[in-house]
């Protein structure tokens, strides 16, 4: 009996051992497979006489998130698709100069959000482009706002015969949640400086407080008028007939049968009416043919030819980017961490090739106090002889001002939202809910304001009055920090903050901001404080571990996997995740934030 038991118990080991040697086997082969993909993948290489394609995916970003195809996989493919706006910045730069290239090719089929100030950089680029003689050619099959306002600077714009040209204007909708929260009987303490404060107010009112309606209102008009003028400026038409189009929608279409199409090419937004078969015929023509299409290189492949081709110099202008919501500690893929953030500042003073520093500021703020600790290292930087210049991109509010604050400069685009300077915290209150379905708390304590902290208990009112005092403390320190950076008195700082947001042309107009321009402007002003004529600009990106550096690698072979647009649902339900997401991401030591409600049009 025993020496059959032994056998079992040693022929299931040995399969185990087997399995396990085989299985350990497959994965040093896959891995061994993708080591030779990276290996033998030869560069690309840049046609004579090709135009450079433009297919934006997804949204434009800073800087692109890696995903786990595994973790795609299991959430059955809901990813949003990424595209950098520094790359392509970048390719379209270089192919101005590029004699290889004959002209820029623009697909927006695939392009999701952007943030106006983005799309703008990207314009302006693509306007320098056009400046030296080469010809853009764009096409959508539809054209949401941001595709068209991007589409609009070709010399050529083409329109599926059944698409569209939508051009709504710009909102800015709000959930309130104070409603929910009183039936359930969950209370949210506020504590804030400063009437435009509204990131709190969804908790606490039912609709928007004036404050924050006149504000939006003098926002959306500012960034509204810069978008109607550009638009009409590249099309060549006269402001009112883009307000006709727009205000007038209905009375457009009934003018021509409810064709949307037409409506668009009549209106004089588009140029013609194309298939994708005639659209390509057209660009054979123009551009030339490779035997199968026309002659091109998308702007991935592009931009890696001509990174191979570059010399590289001794000389660094390093930026680093700050996207997402500011938090303590250490960063995931959507948040910028204090002290991740603070570290890679540190390694670039440390480093002796990089001359000079960027921050690329895309944030709504967050944590008051890691906020403070990126500051800080900028200011240290400063102070070892390293300029440092803050760029600003569709955002850089509340808190991601807090952090351009530490810089030698700062530069923000027109459309760039900027400004909230105010300080607020949050403690929600649990106690009725649970009361209501028995469940009490009691307690014993050391002290009166020990254990107070607590949701499942109501708020104390002495340390109500310690969170108000605190909340002041951390706005007078702001202020403080603002001032002393831009060389102003604390109560000229005051009239422009008490949490009111800006547009960066109305910033800079203030005193907040030193320069209107892009990224390029900022690099170049680092440079120049730098006294540096020749250098590199590079990207650090922080600690990256193996897993990462192996999708990086993969993704950038395989190409970027599509995916079909969302349904209305299914993106506000992925907004309702996001914020929620967001809020889990408060870990601020002190309850402090400063953020902003604000979302780049």
């Amino acid at each position: 009996m025993f020496g059959f038991l032994g056998r079992l118990v040693a022929g299931l080991w040995w399969a185990i051992d087997l399995l396990r040697r085989v299985v350990f086997t497959l994965v040093f082969l896959l891995a061994l497979a993708l080591i030779l993909m990276f290996a033998l993948h030869p560069g690309p290489s840049v046609p004579d006489g090709a135009a450079l394609l433009l297919r934006p995916a997804g949204t434009l970003v800073e800087r692109v998130r890696v995903d786990d195809p595994l973790g795609i996989i299991r959430s059955g493919g809901a990813t949003v698709a990424q595209t950098s706006l520094p790359d392509m910045i970048e390719a379209v730069r270089a192919a101005r100069e590029d004699k290889r290239i004959k002209a820029l090719v623009i697909e927006t089929d695939l392009l999701g959000q952007g943030g106006l100030s983005k799309l703008s950089e990207l314009r302006d680029e693509i306007l320098a482009f056009k400046s030296g003689g080469k010809p853009v050619y764009a096409r959508g099959e539809r054209f949401t706002q941001g595709q068209y306002f991007l589409a609009s600077v070709a010399d050529e714009v083409h329109l599926a015969p059944d698409g569209f040209v939508l051009l709504p204007g710009l909102a800015r909708n709000v959930s309130y949640y104070k409603g929910a929260l009183d039936a359930l009987g969950v209370k949210v303490h506020v504590f804030r400086v400063g009437e435009y404060k509204s990131f709190a107010e969804p908790f606490t009112r039912t609709g928007m407080s004036d404050e924050d309606r006149a504000s939006s209102v003098e926002l959306l008009d500012a960034l509204w008028k810069g978008l109607r003028e550009r638009v009409a400026t590249s099309r060549k038409l006269a402001p009112d007939a883009l307000n006709r189009y727009v205000d007038g929608y209905a009375e457009v279409l009934e003018a021509n049968g409810g064709d949307t199409a037409r409506a668009a090419r009549e209106s004089g937004l588009v140029d013609a009416l194309s298939q994708r078969d005639e659209w390509h015929a057209l660009l054979k023509a123009r551009v030339g043919t490779d035997g199968k299409d026309y002659r091109r290189i998308e702007a991935d492949d592009y931009l890696a030819a001509v990174r191979a081709a570059r010399p590289h110099e001794d000389a660094h202008v390093a930026v680093l980017v700050a996207q997402g919501s500011i938090v303590d500690g250490a960063a995931d893929e959507d948040s910028v961490g204090g002290d991740s953030l603070a570290a890679q500042i540190r390694a670039a003073r440390e480093d002796e090739n990089v001359k000079a520093v960027v921050l690329r500021v895309d944030s709504p703020g967050g944590s008051a106090w890691a906020s403070e600790v990126i500051r800080r290292e900028l200011e240290l930087t400063r102070k070892a002889g390293k300029p440092v210049v803050a760029s600003m991109s569709s955002v850089a509010a509340s808190g991601g001002y807090w952090v351009a604050a530490g810089a030698d400069e700062i530069w923000a685009r027109p459309e760039t939202l900027t400004g909230s300077i105010g300080v607020f915290a949050m403690f929600p209150e649990f106690s009725e809910p649970l009361n209501r379905v028995g469940i009490t708390t009691d307690r014993v304590a050391t002290g009166p304001l020990a254990g107070t902290l607590d949701p499942r208990r109501p708020l104390e009112p002495a340390l109500a009055k310690a969170m108000q005092l605190g909340v002041e403390h951390s706005y007078r320190r702001f202020l403080e920090i603002v001032a002393t950076a831009r060389g102003k008195d604390i109560a000229a700082v005051d009239a422009v903050a008490r949490g009111r947001v800006w547009t960066g042309e109305t910033a800079h107009r203030l005193g907040l901001v030193d320069q209107l321009g892009g990224l390029e402007g900022a690099v170049a002003a680092a440079a120049k404080r730098a006294r540096l004529e020749r250098y590199e600009t590079i990207w650090p990106t922080g600690e990256i571990n193996l897993r990462q550096l192996l999708l990086r690698r993969l993704m950038s072979v395989v190409g970027p996997v599509e995916f079909g647009a969302a349904s209305p649902l299914a993106r506000l339900l992925a907004g309702v995740q996001a914020q929620a997401a967001d809020l889990l991401r408060w870990n601020d030591p002190q309850h402090l934030y400063g953020h902003c409600l604000c979302d780049a049009p």
